[in-house]
């Protein structure tokens, strides 16, 4: 998730553990523990652009690497003669504040890299969105009271909202794919592989990806708190795979495995851009609600007798109508139907 939540959520978390040993101490060793992970954002290269995608959410993300991490970032109150007796506290109260940022980002899309060095599998839960000031403001109003007042329970009060809140989106999210089931069913589609995913700041409206017979279907699903799921109809596009790529792409994949490598960071999810077929772009993500309009993906160039990879990033394109999402949110978009039985 973002850095802002991640510093919340590692200060309230050591706050509420070791307040009472560390005083207001604790929120400042877990609001460092709490961003220490995305040092990873730092690993990149210019001639080597899927580095980044390659390493971020990784070694520093997992809980193996998280007992070091804590450490490290423990050292400047451990260095000091004055807290030296108290070493292992500091240790100790920046460990889960250090391990709640690798099981928050697991709980997005994007996926996490949990247990390496043992398995590069990449975690994904789609608890909540990247961005979600429902999640966000409630436990940073609970962490400031709690400061203020010197009061563990306010802050206490607040993980405990977070924790209902990432639990109702496993909820949501399992009612999603039950009528992301039914979808694919009133369509006569096996799903081989499918997905579904929290749209930007809200549990109610998801983003449908399933595979059947070499074709990628996404839509749209809103499963509101009560009443009857409903669905916006939205593109389909044939699944890319190495087998598919151009002989230029082949070649490029050949030398620097750029195909191989961007499929695995998307999970598989790899389609053409409608709109540019030269992207491949991962389809977990996309500019429209409709057609598919990759935010990122990969392009291969012949410069001279060499092949280059190109990274295609349109995050700064985004334009996200906040009127539109506000009525899918609420129910009232005029798109949102049943699906039609056959």
């Amino acid at each position: 998730m973002d850095p802002v939540t991640h510093a919340l959520l590692g200060a309230a978390t050591s706050y509420a553990l070791f307040g009472r040993k560390l005083g207001r101490r604790a929120a400042m060793v877990g609001f460092l523990a709490g961003i220490a992970p995305d040092i990873d954002n730092f690993v990149s290269s210019k001639e080597d652009v899927l580095l980044y995608v390659e390493y971020h959410r990784g070694f520093t993300h997992s809980i193996p690497f998280a007992f070091l991490g804590a450490f490290i970032v423990a050292l400047p109150w451990i260095l000091q003669k004055r807290f030296r007796e108290q070493w292992k506290t500091f240790w100790l109260c920046a460990f889960p504040a250090y391990l709640s940022h690798c099981l928050l980002d697991a709980s997005t899309t994007y996926g996490t890299q949990l247990f390496w060095p043992f398995t590069r599998e990449r975690f994904g839960w789609d608890f909540v969105s990247v961005v979600d000031p429902m999640f966000t403001i409630p436990l940073g109003i609970a962490l400031f009271i709690g400061l203020i007042k010197q009061s563990r329970k306010f802050v206490a009060a607040g993980l405990i909202f977070c924790a209902a809140y990432l639990s109702l989106g496993a909820g949501q999210r399992s009612r999603a794919a039950s009528f992301q089931a039914e979808l694919a069913a009133q369509r006569g589609h096996k799903i081989e592989r499918s997905e579904v995913m929290p749209t930007l700041a809200n549990l109610m409206v998801w983003r449908s990806l399933y595979l059947e017979d070499g074709q990628l279907y996404s839509d749209r699903i809103r499963v509101g708190l009560f009443g009857s799921s409903t669905y916006r109809e939205g593109t389909s596009l044939p699944l890319i795979t190495a087998a598919d790529l151009t002989p230029l792409e082949r070649r490029g994949n050949e030398q620097f495995r750029g195909f191989d490598r961007f499929a695995w960071f998307s999970d598989g999810w790899v389609a053409r851009s409608p709109f540019d077929e030269t992207v491949l772009g991962d389809m977990r993500y996309s500019l429209s609600t409709e057609a598919f309009d990759p935010v990122w993906g990969i392009r291969f160039n012949e410069e001279s007798d060499n092949i280059k990879v190109e990274w295609v990033s349109r995050q700064l394109k985004r334009d996200i109508d906040l009127r539109q999402l506000w009525s899918e949110i609420v129910g009232t978009h005029p798109g949102y139907g049943i699906p039609e039985k056959q």
